[in-house]
């Protein structure tokens, strides 16, 4: 379009920029005119052969609502495009538009509403302080002691033992599970074995069986898990009775120089050697989460200093993103997702609005940083340090290089990495 808009822009609340939009008249006739020709070229009137229709026939027999709606659908678009250009606004949804005003002859008015990326207002690092964590990571002797259990079990001797259940045994057990004063078959066993320990019983039974004897019912009260796989005891209180038929013990091998050797495959000749590497990485692993820890306290601490209005469509669109992903991970699991809503007792709308504070957490999060973190970055080369420690990632590198999206991810990664070491830097942390 040859004639120049005239756009009046201001600044509206949740990262929101008003425009109203002032259309030359001889755009407007301009845009009537090739909408027009476009539709009388196409029409089909008796007495004429197709396309030979005067225009004033074809716009008799449309109508002018029709006739509007087209050149409001062929005319907004361009006109929208030209005023985000014009203004240097860089829009991060679909701009809603309201058409005011739309005649032959004269100019037309428009109000459109855009959602931007908001601006952030970040906190005053040397103001910033992280306090340390109020806990220790010391790796005790107790710890390295369970750690070298848990490396032996695999080799564990199971022998039967005429005695009570005792924390960490295989017991044999008969368990029934009740629901309303009905017993739910499917979840009933016999003589199933089970180790009792977390992670393999639910707490409520490692509880109440340890100093149960052969054929003696402890009973445990249990409320199931929302994500429970049985959708028909999905955040249900039941009644679990369980009856012991046999109790095994495990026997851990004695820690010696053989078997220090086998478990390493010759790396580690001794046992106190092997107990020394073996604290080492607990060490090593301890020094990672307090890294962690320290890194999450500066964020939050910046975070929390800073102040950002994150709009609402950009919170819309993670959702809508969080939801797609729920979907497909229990695609994978043969599950629908209004099964699974109608299992939370959820419908969409109160699921989105669960998550929408999160939601908004993580998004406040992202954009303080992508603020702190505005320079250059060296993608590529970083993909290729990722690479060199991740060998399938190295089989795909030069697909990667030329994936924008992939170069988008590597460049969050990179960024994020270069944040977290500069803000601990800053911080002292």
């Amino acid at each position: 379009m040859a004639a120049e808009l005239s756009v009046v822009t201001e600044r509206l609340p949740k990262s929101q920029v008003g425009m109203n939009i002032e259309v030359p008249a001889e755009v407007v006739d301009a845009t009537y005119d090739r909408v027009l020709n476009r539709l009388a070229s196409r029409a089909k009137i008796e007495g004429f052969r197709p396309g030979h229709a005067p225009r004033a026939l074809v716009e008799a027999r449309i109508g002018p609502a029709v006739l509007r709606e087209e050149v409001v659908e062929t005319m907004v678009p361009d006109v929208i495009r030209q005023a985000l250009d014009k203004e240097s606004i860089d829009p991060i949804d679909n701009p809603d538009v309201e058409v005011l005003e739309l005649e032959r002859g004269k100019p037309a008015k428009l109000k459109a509403t855009i959602s931007v990326m908001p601006a952030v207002d970040l906190g005053d690092m040397d103001k910033i302080k992280v306090e340390p964590p109020d806990h220790s990571h010391e790796v005790t002797d107790e710890m390295l002691e369970r750690r070298l259990d848990d490396l032996r079990e695999p080799l564990a001797e199971i022998t039967p033992v005429e005695r009570e259940v005792r924390q960490g045994d295989i017991a044999v057990i008969d368990i029934e599970v009740e629901v309303d004063g009905t017993v739910v078959e499917s979840e009933s066993r016999k003589s199933t074995e089970a180790e009792v320990k977390e992670g393999v019983l639910l707490p409520e039974l490692v509880a109440v069986l340890p100093g149960t004897f052969l054929d003696e019912t402890r009973e445990a009260k249990v409320t199931f898990p929302d994500s429970y796989s049985n959708p028909d005891l999905a955040g249900k209180d039941a009644a679990i009775r369980v009856t012991v038929r046999g109790v095994k013990e495990k026997l851990l091998p004695p820690l010696d120089d053989a078997l220090a050797k086998s478990l390493t495959n010759g790396k580690q000749e001794t046992a106190e050697a092997y107990r020394q590497a073996v604290r080492e990485e607990l060490e090593e692993s301890a020094h990672a989460v307090v890294k962690m820890e320290r890194e999450e306290a500066v964020v939050k601490a910046l975070v929390d200093a800073s102040s950002v209005d994150v709009p609402d469509s950009l919170v819309d669109r993670e959702l809508t993103s969080q939801l797609e992903s729920l979907e497909r991970t229990l695609n994978r699991q043969g599950l629908k997702l209004d099964r699974y809503l109608q299992y939370l007792d959820r419908s969409m709308e109160q699921w989105m609005a669960d998550q929408r504070p999160e939601a908004e957490a993580r998004l406040k999060v992202d954009l303080v940083l992508a603020e702190f973190a505005k320079r250059d970055e060296d993608v590529i080369k970083f993909l290729e340090e990722q690479a060199e420690q991740d060998q399938e990632l190295k089989t795909q590198l030069k697909e990667l290089k030329k994936s924008t999206s992939a170069r988008r991810y590597f460049a969050s990664r990179l960024r994020r990495r270069r944040v977290l070491d500069r803000l601990l830097q800053i911080a002292g942390a």
